[in-house]
C-alpha cells in the first residue's frame, strides 16, 4: 500500500507530536500559574488578648452609641442628639465627663443603622474625639 502509515497489522506506533503538544500545554499552564501565587505579608497590628483582667482593676463597661437612620443619637434609650443638632453638645459633655471620671479607658461602640448618613457618623466621631475617647469601635 502506497502512502499508508504504520505496519500491516494496523499498529501505527508511538506518535511523538501529540506528546510534545501535551508537554508544552502543561508547561504553559505551570508557567502561567506560578505568577499567580499569593505572597503572604505580615501585618503589624496588636490584637486584643483574651486574658483575664488584673485583680483589683475596674471592669471596663462599653458605652454603646446608637445612631438611627434619621440622625437621632441615643444611648440606653436616652436621646443625646436630635437630627438637627450637628454639634451634639449634650453627647460631648456626657462623654467628656465620663472619660474624665473613668480615665478614658472605657470602650465606646458606635452602632449606626444601615441607612444612617455618613455625615451623622462623622458628627459622633467628632464628639468622641472632643471627649478624648481612646478605645473606639463600630458595631
Amino acid at each position: 500500500m502506497g502512502g499508508s502509515v504504520g505496519s500491516d497489522d494496523g499498529d501505527i506506533g508511538f506518535q511523538i507530536a501529540p506528546m510534545v503538544d501535551v508537554v508544552f500545554v502543561l508547561m504553559l499552564f505551570f508557567m502561567a500559574m506560578s505568577g499567580a501565587q499569593v505572597k503572604e505579608k505580615e501585618l503589624n497590628i496588636a490584637l486584643p488578648s483574651g486574658g483575664k483582667p488584673k485583680p483589683g482593676a475596674p471592669a471596663k463597661t462599653p458605652i454603646v452609641i446608637d445612631i438611627s437612620p434619621d440622625g437621632q443619637v441615643s444611648m440606653n434609650n436616652d436621646i443625646y442628639g436630635a437630627p438637627s443638632d450637628r454639634s451634639l453638645q449634650r453627647l460631648r459633655e456626657w462623654l467628656k465627663a465620663t472619660m474624665e471620671q473613668f480615665g478614658g479607658e472605657d470602650p465606646v461602640i458606635i452602632r449606626p443603622q444601615p441607612d444612617t448618613r455618613h455625615e451623622r457618623i462623622v458628627d459622633v466621631l467628632n464628639a468622641a474625639a472632643f471627649a478624648g475617647v481612646k478605645n473606639l469601635t463600630f458595631s
